[in-house]
C-alpha cells in the first residue's frame, strides 16, 4: 500500500483520484510528502498521472449523555499545511502514532470544533455510517441522528459514507439524509481492492471544487457511484459468526434478538438498522437523487468463471492479461458495449459481466464481520456445463 503501489492499481482499475489515507501517521505522512511533494494544485496531489486527496480516518471512542458512543469519520484536506494543523490538535487528545487510523476520546462535536477552527476548506465525512461497531448510526455504538452526534456543527458535514453493506437505496429510507450527497469509497486495505466502490464525477479535478459538488448535491457534476450489492458486505444481515448462524431482520425479530444457539445477543446489521430507522418504505426514490451501479470486481467474476478462488495465481494471470488491453477494469465493467465484451473477451467472462450488469446473481448475505458469498454461474448450471465436457 505504497504510493507507487496504489498508482500502479489506480490505472489498472482506471481510477483518476485516490484517497491517500492516514495523513495523521507521522512515518505516512512522510511518505506522501516524498512521493507527492509539498506544492499542492488546486488543493490536489498527483504522482505519475494519478491523483491524491490527502484523507484520514479518525476513530472516536466516548461517553456522551451517560453512553459510550464509536464512531468512525473522514477527514480531508487540500494542503500539508492544514494536515499538519489538524495533526497538531489530535495529537493533544491521543497517540497518533499508534496506529493509521488513530483511536481518540474525542467526541464527533469535539472534532467538528476543532476542524472548523483550522479551515472551512475541510471536508468532514462521517464514515461507513450504518456499520455495527464503528458509525454514527451503528447499531450497538450510533446515534438516532446525525444532529444527536454533530450537534451545531452538523451544518459541517460534507457528505455520508454509505459503507460497503448499503448501497443509496438503503438511505433513500431516511427522508434526513436527502440533502447529504452519499458517496462510497472502497475502505480498501490492499492495492487490489481499491475500487471496489468509488465516485464518478464530470468536474473539474479541483479539491475546491469538488467539494462544492457534494455540499450542493450537484447531480450534474456528480453523476453516480459504483457499489457493492450490500448483501456482500460484512455487516448486511444480522447473525453471529461464532456460531455460523446468519439471520435476517424477520428472523432475529422472532428470536427476540438473541441468539438462539448461545444466547447471547445478535448483531444488529446494516439492513436491520435501516429498518429501525427507515421513515419511508423499501424502494423510495427520491427527487433529485444521485444514481448508482452495483458491481462485482472482475477478479471475482474471472475466479467464480474458473472455479477457483479469487487470490489465485490463474486468477491474476487472466486479469492482467485482459485489463491493460482494454484500458482499465472499470472500462470493461462499466462502459464498454454488451457487443464488444463478447466479441473481445472470452465468452464466460463476457456473460459473467452481463448477469452482474444485469443484477442475476445469488448472494449469500454477509453479517457479523463475514464478507457475503456472490455467485453468478449456479451450482447445478456449472454441474451441466461439467457434464457436457465428457
Amino acid at each position: 500500500m505504497e504510493i507507487p503501489q496504489l498508482a500502479k492499481w489506480a490505472k489498472l482499475k482506471g481510477i483518476h483520484l485516490l484517497g491517500t489515507g492516514d495523513f495523521t501517521h507521522h512515518l505516512w505522512l512522510q511518505e506522501l510528502k516524498k512521493y507527492l511533494g509539498t506544492e499542492e494544485q488546486k488543493g490536489l496531489f498527483s504522482y505519475e498521472g494519478i491523483h491524491f486527496i490527502l484523507t484520514a480516518e479518525i476513530s472516536s471512542i466516548y461517553s456522551q449523555n451517560g453512553k459510550v458512543y464509536r464512531v468512525h469519520n473522514l477527514v480531508m484536506a487540500p494542503s500539508f499545511k492544514i494536515v499538519e494543523e489538524i495533526n497538531k490538535e489530535l495529537s493533544k487528545l491521543g497517540n497518533l502514532a499508534s496506529d493509521g487510523r488513530p483511536i481518540l476520546g474525542i467526541s464527533c462535536i469535539k472534532l467538528g470544533e476543532i476542524l472548523s477552527k483550522i479551515s472551512k476548506d475541510i471536508m468532514l465525512v462521517p464514515a461507513h455510517i450504518w456499520t455495527p461497531w464503528f458509525s454514527v448510526f451503528g447499531s450497538n455504538s450510533g446515534f438516532n441522528s446525525l444532529e444527536d452526534a454533530f450537534g451545531k456543527y452538523v451544518d459541517n458535514i460534507t457528505a455520508l459514507e454509505t459503507g460497503l453493506s448499503s448501497d443509496p437505496a438503503m438511505n433513500w429510507r431516511l427522508s434526513k439524509l436527502d440533502k447529504y450527497s452519499l458517496i462510497s469509497n472502497s475502505d480498501s486495505h490492499s492495492p487490489q481492492r481499491i475500487g471496489r466502490e468509488a465516485n464518478v464525477f464530470d468536474c473539474e479535478m479541483d479539491y475546491y471544487k469538488i467539494k462544492k459538488v457534494l455540499e450542493e448535491k450537484d447531480n450534474k457534476k456528480f453523476l453516480y457511484t459504483i457499489e457493492f450489492f450490500p448483501e456482500e458486505g460484512k455487516y448486511h444481515f444480522d447473525g453471529h459468526r461464532n456460531c455460523d448462524l446468519r439471520l435476517s431482520p424477520a428472523e432475529t425479530k422472532k428470536y427476540k434478538g438473541i441468539c438462539p444457539r448461545c444466547a447471547r445477543p445478535i448483531t444488529k446489521g446494516v439492513l436491520n438498522r435501516v429498518e429501525e430507522l427507515a421513515d419511508r418504505p423499501q424502494g423510495y426514490i427520491p427527487e433529485n437523487n444521485i444514481g448508482y451501479k452495483s458491481m462485482v470486481s472482475l477478479d471475482e467474476i474471472i475466479a467464480d468463471v474458473k472455479g477457483v478462488d479469487k487470490k489465485s495465481k490463474t486468477v491474476a494471470r487472466e486479469y492482467q492479461e485482459i485489463v491493460p488491453v482494454f484500458g482499465s477494469e472499470f472500462d470493461i465493467l462499466v462502459t464498454m458495449p454488451e457487443k464488444e465484451l463478447f466479441t473481445k473477451l472470452p465468452e464466460k467472462i463476457a456473460d459473467g459481466i452481463k448477469r452482474v450488469r444485469e443484477g442475476r446473481l445469488q448472494i449469500e448475505p454477509g453479517y457479523d464481520g463475514e464478507y457475503g458469498i456472490i455467485k453468478i454461474f449456479g451450482v447445478e448450471e456449472k454441474k451441466n456445463e461439467q457434464m457436457t465436457l465428457f
